[in-house]
């Protein structure tokens, strides 16, 4: 008797995909996937035992009476398949039988925690011992004898830690999961399977790329901006002959990081043979712009951006496809999306892990890695690199400490921050007194172009309204993304036609959004704050004279947690001794002070991960839900009545939340306070039209100037 794994709708059993071919199917697939971490003999064996249990009558007889197929057991049993595998590996490997288990046991449902409950993996192989008592499943794992070829593995590399070995399983969960979907895909539906392959390659890509940025030196004013871009290219694309590793890219903002990198990474990716480059970037707002420049200069179809705030115009079949597992040559994302995907649990959400192995990864502005979760993010570069291939670009203005060996790409002799100097600061006077916001409209009203970035949407406004209206713009998190975007393009206008322009904004400005004022004011707060803030001033260094930068004390201190601890960090070094934002060392010396004030250790989070480690007992969706990049979950997404939006609310209202509908939605969300949110409701300001989707309903709730007026 044929044993299948997977069944075609109003076709015969001939035609059905045998248990057979899918096993082997997915066997070599895997161990090509772990072939750049040599675990290939691991994953040809999960492959090959993930569905074992599919051999049992009743999954058999489900298959059939899903078909309309009369079987001998008319009332199907219980027919999970995933338990077989899973209890076989346990009882005869042990205990690296463990390892097998996790993976076979989720790969439908997610790794599981060792203990805690009927949920667990403990209480499951328990629960399913006696599956391999069932007809058909002895005589499986008698005909593949799988512990003669089994019994005798070891992990490919001898752990240094108990950090390893969790990590490791989830690699290897990643490839198996990768791989049984694009089988089962393969059979189920061959067309959709067949879209995936259709991107150009990194030789491609390079020559297109660096043909476009040798155009864009050849055309560029002779500045001295430029001619250290330059340099810094050069710099880039030397560091990228030598072997894969970790290196830091430490450069002024304004020096051209976006460009520099890319070239940095396409030149090692076709040295060393490097699958895809990955840019991982803090701020979704920002990103847009990142991907927008890579697609200028590697080709409009180069690239898939995968963050929550994205749809693309015309989404076709291949990008979705290529955001599942992350399949594409290039791929720009979020710091979010990728910590959280290395700590995850879910099949989703671990199919990618694999491809990120033997990959170029730049981590933008990697100083904001979250210091709360800063132990498990500096492990996963650390063993990404020394035991998967992946070579990290840690590029930044103003490089941390992270505690990793980082080959530095830039030559100290560049003196870069001395040459990029195109600003002077200055600093308050004393901390005795703080200024009033009427002092600071005071000052910024004579400034024809001005920005001034503060730390709170509410002071956002209470700014604005103290200045004069014609001329004066407001930017916040209030505004949607679709508002902010639209904003950003009529200040780069008036900037750009020499036009009186005054900017009111929160710090979404700070990283990754290229405006140039001749004038800046900040708000009093951490150091890399302030050294972000810079970089929107004289950007070009286009000026006659230096481009200035007031830091100023506002009435209230930083609202409580990192930023008020950033800011009080950055008091302490200022009262000891004057500072300056062209050495390097005062960036470090911020950063030590900083974390001191915050709990970077994670220990609960390590715990979840490191505990038993030697005998494979993890609790791997605990650690999942405790691996949080954003700690503040006090707020909840409300959908804005902007623009296109209420065509796709409707649609919402019409159809239910579908992926397409949501997706479009996205650039049309506002986070509001959690605390807010009851009354509003109580008060038809918003609707819940399925749970947990909040959407505006009272018009006055969202303003042209403002965005979000929260009541």
């Amino acid at each position: 008797m044929t044993i299948f794994a997977h069944s075609l709708k109003g076709k015969t059993e001939t035609e059905w995909q045998s248990l057979l071919e899918h096993s082997f199917n997915v066997s070599a697939m895997a161990e090509m996937f772990a072939k750049p971490f040599h675990s290939e003999t691991w994953a040809k064996c999960l492959g090959l035992l993930h569905d074992a249990g599919k051999s049992r009558i009743s999954f058999q007889n489900y298959l059939r009476q899903c078909n309309q197929i009369e079987t001998e057991d008319v009332e199907i049993k219980e027919h999970t398949h995933s338990g077989a595998g899973a209890v076989w590996c346990a009882e005869n490997l042990s205990p690296i039988g463990r390892i097998f288990a996790y993976c076979i046991a989720g790969h439908h449902v997610g790794l599981a925690d060792w203990s805690g409950g009927a949920s667990s993996l403990e209480y499951r192989l328990q629960q399913d011992k006696e599956v391999l008592n069932e007809p058909h499943v002895p005589e499986w794992f008698r005909q593949y004898r799988p512990q003669e070829w089994m019994a005798e593995l070891q992990p490919p590399w001898k752990f240094r830690n108990n950090s390893e070995p969790s990590f490791w399983i989830r690699m290897l969960f990643s490839c198996l999961t990768d791989a049984d979907f694009l089988d089962t895909e393969s059979f189920m539906d061959y067309t959709r399977s067949t879209a995936r392959t259709q991107w150009p390659d990194l030789p491609q890509i390079s020559k297109r790329f660096f043909e476009e940025l040798d155009q864009l030196q050849a055309n560029a004013p002779d500045t001295a901006v430029n001619r250290i871009r330059s340099e810094i290219r050069e710099d880039c694309e030397r560091a990228a002959l030598e072997k894969p590793g970790i290196f830091s890219m430490t450069v002024p903002t304004g020096g051209g990081k976006t460009l520099s990198g890319t070239a940095f990474a396409l030149r090692h990716a076709l040295k060393y043979g490097k699958k895809r480059i990955i840019f991982v970037i803090p701020y979704t707002s920002i990103i847009k712009q990142t991907a927008d420049v890579l697609r200028r200069f590697a080709g409009e179809n180069s690239l898939l951006e995968h963050h929550s705030n994205f749809v693309p115009p015309k989404e076709n079949l291949v990008s979705q496809l290529a955001a599942e597992n992350w399949d594409a040559p290039i791929i720009v994302t979020t710091s979010v999306q990728f910590f959280e995907s290395l700590y995850a649990a879910s099949p989703g959400k671990c199919r990618k892990l694999h491809n990120i192995a033997d990959s170029v990864v730049i981590l933008d502005e990697v100083q904001l890695l979250p210091k709360h979760l800063l132990v498990p993010c500096r492990e996963a570069i650390r063993q990404l690199s020394e035991y998967y291939g992946t070579t990290f670009v840690l590029s930044t203005a103003t490089q941390p400490d992270l505690g990793l060996e980082a080959r530095e790409i830039i030559s100290p002799n560049r003196n870069l921050y001395l040459k990029l100097k195109r600003i002077s600061v200055v600093f308050p006077e004393s901390f005795a007194r703080r200024s009033s916001w009427e002092e600071i409209a005071e000052k910024i009203s004579c400034c024809p172009q001005v920005l001034c970035i503060v730390n709170t949407r509410k002071d956002c406004k209470t700014l604005f309204d103290l200045l004069p209206a014609g001329g004066t713009i407001h930017l916040s998190a209030a505004m949607c993304g679709a508002h902010r975007s639209e904003t950003i393009k009529t200040i780069r206008e008036k900037l750009e036609r020499n036009e009186p322009v005054r900017v009111v904004s929160t710090q979404l400005v700070e990283a990754g959004v290229d405006f140039d004022f001749p004038v800046v004011y900040r708000a009093f707060s951490g150091l890399t704050s302030i050294v972000q803030a810079a970089g929107r001033c004289n950007r070009e260094g286009v000026l006659a004279h230096s481009g200035k930068l007031v830091v100023f004390l506002p009435p209230e201190p930083a609202p409580t947690g990192e930023l008020r601890k950033a800011e009080d960090a950055l008091m302490e070094m200022i009262q000891a001794s004057a500072i300056s934002l062209e050495n390097p060392a005062d960036f470090l010396e911020f950063d030590r002070r900083f974390a001191e004030k915050i709990n970077e250790h994670g220990e609960e989070f390590n715990s979840l991960l490191e505990t038993n480690a030697r005998d494979f007992r993890f609790q791997f969706r605990k650690a999942a839900l405790a691996f949080q990049m954003i700690e503040d979950q006090t707020t909840v997404p409300v959908i804005i009545r902007y623009g296109k939006s209420p065509e796709y609310i409707e649609q919402l209202y019409t159809a239910g939340p579908k992926r397409e509908i949501m997706r479009q939605l996205q650039r049309f969300v506002v986070n509001i306070q959690q605390k807010n949110c009851e009354g509003m409701l109580k008060n038809g300001m918003i609707s819940e039209p399925f749970p947990g989707i909040y959407v505006q309903e009272d018009a006055a709730c969202y303003q042209p100037t403002f965005g979000f007026m929260e009541k």
